[in-house]
């Protein structure tokens, strides 16, 4: 290498560290410290402002990834559904008029025992106070549905009345899991063309049910597990209740009827609305 080639690269060389050195102190001096006492800049990053709780809730998320997009609304149907169909060896158990503290408890107990999933269809007036119970359900992976407020006979009532109703309790049980529910259930098991397209508009299939165990009549436990055993097939929708009334009968019958069914091939499982 010839005396000039070499002084050459060495006067790059001194060139690049230079520059580099110059980025490096334009980047630091960019983010300056809190200043201490003395004028002189604290070591550390600068502390970042602590939130408040609400405010947390409140800050838009931010990114470069797509909006969360809006749940599509479910066509309004003419009929409630009553059967998962096309699901194989599956059932589903629903539990309507909770969440009520002295059985909705014992329910997701035995629930959880053999790891099970269900839907809760709750009323808001109930609900209201119960949202640990809410939370409950959801953090365990149950469907939460709606079952109205007060648990009217929908086709008595105005449009206007029935929509409050309903729309109550969407907003209670959003605000206690984070998102409103998915599924609607007419008290009685009473439609009309309102309950349908209301129940639509606000986002929710309607459900209804494949074996009714009567329980809110208080015939025995032994009467509700029957009633399961003899209703027990591929696609049944089972209605019993975790409140309304004194529950101890429904309680006590899930934990038989429950680990019966898994034994026989049954998968306890919940519904998909994609399926629908």
């Amino acid at each position: 290498m010839t005396p000039g080639r070499r002084a050459l690269l060495r006067g790059a060389a001194v060139f690049g560290l230079v520059a580099t050195a110059g980025c490096a102190g334009t980047e630091r001096s960019g983010t300056p410290g809190p200043t201490a006492s003395g004028g002189a800049a604290a070591g550390g990053p600068p502390a970042a402002r602590a939130l408040k709780p609400s405010a947390y809730r409140l800050q838009p998320m931010t990114g470069n990834g797509p909006p969360h997009a809006a749940r599509a609304r479910p066509r309004v149907r003419k009929a409630p559904i009553l059967r998962m169909d096309g699901q194989g060896r599956t059932m589903v158990l629903t539990f309507d008029d909770g969440p009520d503290p002295r059985y909705t408890p014992g329910i997701l107990r035995t629930l959880r025992r053999y790891d099970v999933r269900a839907m809760f269809f709750v009323c808001g007036e109930m609900a209201v106070d119960n949202k640990h119970l809410l939370r409950e359900m959801a953090d365990d992976g149950h469907l939460i549905g709606n079952h109205t407020w007060t648990h009217p006979l929908l086709p008595k009532m105005t449009r206007s009345a029935m929509r409050e109703e309903i729309e109550r309790t969407c907003e209670v049980v959003e605000d206690a899991v984070g998102e409103p529910p998915a599924w609607f259930r007419a008290p009685y098991g009473a439609w009309n063309r309102d309950a349908f397209q209301l129940g639509a508009e606000l986002g929710m299939e309607p459900l209804a049910w494949t074996v009714d165990t009567l329980d809110w009549t208080e015939p025995g436990a032994g009467t509700i597990i029957r009633r399961v055993r003899a209703g027990a097939g591929p696609g049944v929708v089972v209605l019993s209740h975790d409140a309304g009334g004194d529950r101890t009968q429904s309680v006590e019958a899930l934990r038989t009827y429950l680990p019966e069914l898994i034994d026989s091939g049954y998968h306890i499982t919940v519904p998909s609305r994609h399926e629908m």
